[in-house]
């Protein structure tokens, strides 16, 4: 019996690594193109700037339901970014599928020229990730089912591309129900996240077009429930934040697990080289900060886990 629960953990240790480890890559493939100058130009020309451009292209499948879903969908990004494309593209669901086809033009476009590595992966591994994709359950993952529901490009490279954003999303759609069920608001969350990423000033609140009043209203709710104290994240939020990640580590294993350890393996293998190229470009177009989602970190160990210090 002892010898069973022993090798239980271990497979589960094996696939909750797979799922953080191969976390990056997915979100690496899709996240690099929200800055890149091939898409922002292309948006700024159909008459969105960037980050507009950015919640049109994401958020094209979802556009029927209209903003208020779209807000509940993307987690922490600005309501009020939401609501303003929405008013400039008055809600036209055509028009959100035009940014979505112009950041498709733009991911082929720089795929190629800057990651080709990642070419010949996304397109050899595609239909094993669509299969994937179709057996994953759509039970509280909003945006991920409106995702799949989008036409799925006859283009190779995108297909392959699609699926791993498919993939992506399910994991967010997860995260955010974990988020949800802690009993976070949008503002806590952010305020969270930025903290354990040991950013400081806000940062990651800002750069999702959170106002001052959201944030404070965030630290203010925090501190209520002695996760912090002032402007300060406490030890308990810390790991609080920590938990949250390892839960999502957790359920969004199962991507890997019907995907096999062979093929998840090589997954890994084949993008991460890539991918640090595309994560390269994001610090070129964006910053270091961004898509912190693909920058490597230690887990959050407090004083109880043998760290000796409460900082992230």
């Amino acid at each position: 019996m002892v010898s069973e629960r022993w090798h239980d953990q271990v497979a589960d240790d094996h696939w909750r690594e797979t799922s953080r480890r191969n976390a990056r890559s997915v979100q690496t493939t899709v996240g690099w193109i929200f800055w890149d100058p091939g898409a922002v130009s292309r948006f700024e020309a159909r008459g969105l700037p960037g980050p507009l451009g950015y919640i049109a292209s994401r958020g094209a499948p979802l556009a029927p339901a209209g903003a208020e879903a779209l807000t509940a969908a993307f987690g922490t990004i600005s309501s009020v970014g939401i609501a303003i494309t929405f008013d400039l593209l008055k809600g036209d669901v055509a028009a959100f599928r035009e940014f979505w086809n112009l950041r498709d033009e733009a991911v082929d476009e720089g795929l190629h020229r800057y990651a080709p590595g990642i070419v010949d992966p996304l397109v050899e591994m595609g239909p094993a990730l669509w299969s994937v994709v179709d057996r994953l359950p759509r039970l509280g993952r909003v945006l991920f089912g409106a995702t799949v529901s989008m036409p799925r490009p006859r283009n190779p490279l995108l297909s392959g591309w699609h699926a791993v954003n498919a993939i992506r999303e399910w994991r967010g759609d997860s995260h955010w129900a974990l988020v949800a069920s802690a009993g976070l608001t949008s503002s806590e969350a952010s305020v969270l996240h930025n903290e354990w990423l040991g950013y400081g000033g806000d940062w990651l609140s800002k750069s999702r077009g959170q106002t001052e009043k959201e944030i404070n209203d965030g630290w203010e709710l925090l501190s209520r429930k002695k996760l912090a104290a002032g402007h300060r994240l406490l030890p308990s939020g810390l790991r609080l934040r920590q938990h949250l990640e390892d839960l999502t580590d957790e359920l969004a294993a199962l991507p890997w697990q019907l995907l096999g350890a062979d093929l998840s393996t090589e997954f890994a293998e084949r993008l991460e080289p890539p991918c640090e190229l595309l994560l390269a470009r994001v610090d070129e177009t964006a910053g270091p900060n961004y898509q912190p989602a693909s920058r490597l970190r230690e887990r959050y160990r407090g004083p109880e886990e043998g760290a000796g210090t409460d900082a992230p």
